[in-house]
């Protein structure tokens, strides 16, 4: 069971699901999306397939989406996120990116 999980969209589509596990991070791509011919990669260290990414540290593509230094102070300081908590400042500060790819919190099911 996941502790946390996003959905990933892609230009407004929904592409996958990023989740925290205990010990890795997993991401996977939705077979609806999968099954798109128009479908992109998030990123081209994630290519479009159906397996299952793993990693021991939040994926670098993901990691990248989180703002550095004055909005990264403003939204510790205003939601009292702690710095070292990736996957919690991925949840609440990438649903509105400058890029194609936007990441919301979704509900564990």
């Amino acid at each position: 069971m996941s502790l946390r999980r996003g959905t990933v969209y892609y230009q407004n589509l929904k592409a996958g699901l990023i989740e925290e596990e205990e010990d890795q991070y997993r991401f996977q791509y939705l077979p609806e999306y999968l099954a798109d011919p128009h479908a992109r990669a998030v990123s081209l260290t994630l290519p479009l397939r159906e397996e299952l990414f793993t990693s021991e540290r939040l994926f670098s593509f993901f990691d990248g989406l989180i703002p550095e230094g004055w909005l990264l102070e403003t939204a510790e300081k205003n939601w009292k996120l702690d710095p070292r908590d990736r996957m919690g400042l991925l949840l609440a500060c990438c649903r509105d990116t400058i890029g194609a790819v936007t990441v919301e919190r979704a509900e564990n099911e």
